[in-house]
């Protein structure tokens, strides 16, 4: 199988930064309300994960080791405000729906930490693999949080009604429900995983 093929793989399920490193837990828990918010703060860090390994991955050489981390967050913090000023321009309720989230990209573990552990001794095409392999495997955790939120809180899943509302559990949508759902898919992820 193709090196780049097996990093892509390699993000989503065996480093899934949700269900196995259990990173990102502050977005994870707060944005996952609905599946559109998971699915949009998955692909938001997804877009920021790619753009930044592959600047970092080409300026590797040139950083000296003395501003290394200074100069990651400089590169990941232009990414971010990138695609923030483009949410706001563009999807101006999911932004303010998402609201700080977004900003502290910047600071989350998930990408400053591929950029220390991947892009900055790696190659471009392989960063921009691991970039779109741990992206992928954020966005399907936090969309598939967010989806069995909504449905199990609200009735529906993407707005779209499944059964009324009336039988929903508010629990689900709020802080609580996000615990009791992220530790069961986080048992099932390690089960299936072991099998």
């Amino acid at each position: 199988m193709n090196n780049n093929l097996k990093i892509l793989i390699n993000g989503v399920i065996k480093e899934n930064p949700t269900f196995v490193l259990l990173l990102g837990m502050c977005p994870t828990l707060a944005t996952t309300s609905s599946a559109i918010n998971g699915m949009s703060m998955g692909l938001a860090t997804m877009f920021v994960l790619i753009c930044s390994n592959m600047v970092i991955s080409m300026l590797k050489n040139v950083i000296p080791d003395m501003v290394r981390i200074p100069a990651f967050i400089v590169v990941i913090a232009t990414f971010v405000t990138i695609i923030e000023m483009f949410m706001n321009a563009y999807v101006p309720a999911l932004a303010d729906s998402l609201g700080i989230f977004i900003p502290l990209i910047v600071v989350n573990c998930i990408v400053l930490g591929r950029a220390e552990a991947f892009a900055s001794k790696n190659g471009v095409f392989a960063s921009i693999f691991d970039g779109a392999g741990i992206g992928m495997g954020f966005t399907l955790s936090l969309t598939l949080l967010g989806s069995i939120r909504e449905l199990m809180g609200t009735g529906k899943i993407f707005s779209m009604t499944i059964y009324p509302e009336q039988y929903g559990s508010l629990l689900f949508v709020l802080a609580p429900g996000a615990f009791i759902v992220l530790g069961y898919l986080i048992a099932i992820f390690n089960k299936l995983q072991h099998k």
